[in-house]
């Protein structure tokens, strides 16, 4: 089979990461017979550069054009100066409306061979824990009406939180069907006691729940979901909720893994194209010293193969040459511990989950 895969490489350390899931993809469709074609585009702080704006026509037209997309990160210092309608990150904002991708799927597992590398108490992990956060992605506070106005005390800024209920089915229902893949328990996150907006969000989801009777449905309030992740993860198994909220738990959630690099996303839609990147930024700091984890980056291009294509197969295949380099003790910097010897480099631990497959 062929697929052609727009590549989003982006600033920092985002060409590094993405080069090497191209690898480990390349790798893959050698090994099962497919073939892979790779087109670049620019998005961020170097299509700013190039062209003035963070996110050109030719980039969505190329995304369009393509089969998936394969995003590394964007922003740094450089571009922090400018308005906010001008900076990187309003490039990803932009690019997830283009392609109309309003599911975002975020999994957060704990890999028992990075058991130490977790904040928590071994009494909290337990076994471990594997969570699907799954987050509206184009609705709510980062699109509502926003602006300055003449306010009590002066001039205030506002950001308005809006979501109908077509965009709430259609994430519940993404969030249902992910429950019945997995083992059927979704917990639907809110702030129903404060939020007009949450109440239809509750309201809404408990109309869908009743169309899936196989899936154990609960509410939980984003105060109480902040503090049960840290509390006890592995309660959950997958979590629905609004954009900024996905923002803030999926971030949270990350954490209590051990490493935010280990983590990848897919945002999806109608059609069977995504996009897939890494949840982490552009870590400028340390971009261009072949030190930076491409891990996460390689895991979204797994779910690519699986989400995008169909490929189950050859998605499992990545995932498990990952457990594989981790089981044999192999870390980048990152999710080393102190007495763990010397970290591999990027293009090493891309060398070594290539050779595992």
């Amino acid at each position: 089979m062929e697929f052609n895969i727009a590549l989003l490489k982006g600033d920092g350390i985002g060409p590094e990461i993405v080069d090497g899931a191209v690898k480990v993809l390349e790798k893959t469709a050698d090994k099962f017979g497919h073939k892979f074609s790779f087109t670049p585009y620019l998005i961020g702080g170097c299509a700013i550069n190039k062209t003035g704006v963070p996110l050109p026509q030719s980039t969505i037209d190329g995304c369009l054009a393509s089969d998936s997309v394969l995003l590394g990160a964007v922003g740094g210092p450089e571009w922090d100066e400018l308005p906010g309608y001008k900076r990187p990150e309003k490039a990803l904002l932009g690019i997830r409306s283009a392609l109309g991708l309003y599911t975002n799927l975020r999994p957060a597992k704990l890999y028992p061979a990075l058991r130490a590398a977790s904040p928590l108490k071994d009494e909290i992990v337990g076994s471990g824990f594997d969570i699907m956060i799954v987050r509206e992605l184009t609705g709510g506070i980062y699109f509502g009406d926003r602006g300055y106005r003449e306010g009590r005390y002066g001039q205030e800024a506002y950001d308005t939180e809006a979501y109908s209920v077509t965009e709430i089915e259609r994430i519940g229902k993404a969030a249902f069907e992910a429950a019945m893949k997995r083992s059927r328990r979704l917990c639907s996150i809110d702030k129903a006691n404060v939020l007009e907006s949450s109440r239809l969000w509750r309201k809404t989801m408990h109309s869908l729940a009743g169309k899936y009777p196989a899936v154990e449905y609960t509410d939980m309030f984003v105060d109480n979901a902040a503090m049960q992740l840290i509390r006890d993860p592995g309660q959950f198994d997958v979590i629905v909720t609004s954009n900024m909220f996905g923002d803030i738990l999926s971030d949270e959630a990350s954490q209590i893994t051990g490493s935010i690099g280990m983590l990848a996303s897919a945002s999806l839609g109608e059609t069977t194209r995504g996009m897939y990147e890494p949840i982490h930024g552009s870590a400028p700091d340390i971009a261009g010293k072949n030190i930076a984890n491409p891990i996460a980056t390689i895991l979204s291009g797994a779910m690519m193969l699986r989400y995008s294509f169909g490929l189950s197969a050859e998605a499992d295949a990545i995932e498990n040459a990952v457990d594989k380099v981790l089981a044999a003790g192999y870390r980048t910097a990152d999710i080393m511990g102190s007495s763990e010897g010397t970290p591999l480099g990027c293009t090493e631990m891309t060398e070594k989950i290539a050779e595992a497959l």
